[in-house]
């Protein structure tokens, strides 16, 4: 029964981790679609090439991202899509941020205000968290054979970047999101592999949630990344490292 309980136990976990990832190549799409709208050309479309790298740095396949270029002229042409912000608290005074792309105001408030609820949380006004945060590039380089810290450091300081920290298998840097976009192209030039690329919101100082509450934290952000209108959810909850892992 172990042995079958064990096989159990990956099969589930691998599941959730499919549809995670099945989430989160949808999310990318949009935004790559609604990016590329107007101007289907990332050589000439800046956003747009900073979404594709993000794209590239979660594994996107590149048909889904030609796909998604192509939604721009057809399936989006007639939806108006609208970025917006929400922000708000979750159990133990913990801070969250909500970026959402919608073409229903209302439904989107609505399911928020509702998830958040149901979990002990509440949205807040503009600006009520956000002063806790950061707005930064962040570019996380894999750390192959041979690439030291040092060349990373040099290579980051003449693309424009603000720091960089290393870590076991990865080197993060970060620039101010005006830098962002050159500092990507400059490293991606020198032909750096991109664990993560995108603009972010870094909290100042994080808290630990433990027992109960860390559990309706989990749940909170497990139904709010499953919305199909949210596309991140940025927090101050320093998580578990098994649980940032799925």
């Amino acid at each position: 029964m172990s042995g079958h309980s064990k096989w159990h136990n990956i099969q589930a976990k691998k599941g959730k981790a499919d549809a995670a990832r099945g989430r989160l190549f949808t999310k990318i799409g949009k935004e790559i679609a609604v990016a590329a709208k107007g101007n289907p050309n990332p050589s000439t479309n800046s956003k747009l090439a900073d979404v594709i790298a993000k794209a590239k740095a979660a594994n996107m396949p590149n048909d889904n991202i030609e796909r998604a270029i192509k939604r721009a002229a057809g399936e989006l042409a007639g939806k108006d899509f609208k970025e917006l912000t929400y922000e708000g608290y979750g159990v133990g005074g913990s801070a969250v941020i909500i970026t959402t792309l919608t073409d229903n105001i209302n439904r989107t408030a609505g399911d928020i205000r509702a998830i958040m609820s149901k979990c002990g949380g509440a949205l807040g006004t503009t600006g009520s968290v956000s002063y806790m945060f950061e707005n930064k590039g962040l570019i996380v380089v894999e750390a192959t054979p041979g690439l030291t810290e040092d060349e990373v450091t040099d290579l980051a300081i003449e693309a424009g970047a603000d720091d960089v920290v290393a870590t076991e298998d990865a080197f993060e840097v970060y620039t101010s999101p005006a830098a962002f976009s050159e500092a990507r192209k400059i490293l991606e030039g020198k032909g750096l592999s991109f664990l993560q690329a995108e603009i972010t919101m870094i909290p100042q100082n994080k808290i630990t949630l433990e027992g109960e509450k860390l559990e309706s934290f989990l749940k909170m952000l497990d139904k709010l990344e499953e919305n199909d209108d949210v596309q991140n959810v940025y927090h101050n909850v320093d998580l578990p490292e098994e649980d940032e892992e799925e």
